[in-house]
């Protein structure tokens, strides 16, 4: 399965219906065209969620990929000693530090480096892979597909956070889990994914 946020819409490209993606509307597999979809819904300010059923999502999957221009990037679920999260505050949204990957670069290494230029921090350990997200935005007038990995890391005894300024970061903060609440009513559906996935 693959799912692909562009703004608030999901597309989700898969082989077989859970039940939980029942409620979804469903997007006609013949014919489909993704320059045509996207068209159709990125200018929709309402969270929305649209199933592509088909016996190859990978094959269709990389048909979206090559028909747009491909980024990596990484970055990381970072917790403290004191069971906080990092959050980062940009352009107007709560989200979670990550960045591009350097050509040639290890993609758990740009992860790191992300978060310790983002949040002006030393991450002490990584753990393993939480999981990949992808969406898809417009740079520079063209349309762009964005996968970024997230690792799961700790930073312990780093009180003392510097938001990246240059990258309109504008504030980092540690927040509990309890606190969620503030960065659910104004963050990215695909953040969310990576929180419920952490709470889960």
């Amino acid at each position: 399965m693959y799912q692909i946020y562009i703004n608030h819409t999901a597309l989700i490209i898969t082989e077989t219906i859970e039940n939980s993606l029942l409620n979804s509307q469903k997007v006609d597999y013949e014919g489909f065209q993704f320059n045509r979809f996207y068209q159709q819904i990125k200018d929709n300010p309402s969270p929305e969620r649209y199933l592509l059923v088909t016996k190859d999502p990978k094959k269709l999957f990389k048909e979206i990929r090559y028909s747009l221009r491909y980024i990596k990037a990484a970055g990381g679920l970072v917790r403290n000693e004191e069971n906080k999260y990092l959050f980062i505050f940009r352009k107007g949204k709560w989200d979670l530090p990550k960045g591009k990957i350097d050509e040639g670069e290890k993609t758990k290494v740009a992860a790191v480096r992300e978060v310790e230029e983002e949040c002006g921090i030393k991450v002490t350990s990584v753990d393993e892979k939480l999981c990949k997200t992808y969406h898809i935005y417009v740079m520079n007038g063209e349309v762009v597909l964005k996968k970024t990995t997230w690792y799961r890391m700790h930073a312990n005894n780093q009180p003392v956070l510097i938001p990246q300024l240059e990258e309109d970061i504008t504030e980092a903060r540690w927040l509990a889990p309890e606190e969620f609440t503030i960065v659910k009513q104004n963050t990215y559906p695909l953040i969310l994914d990576v929180i419920e996935r952490i709470e889960s």
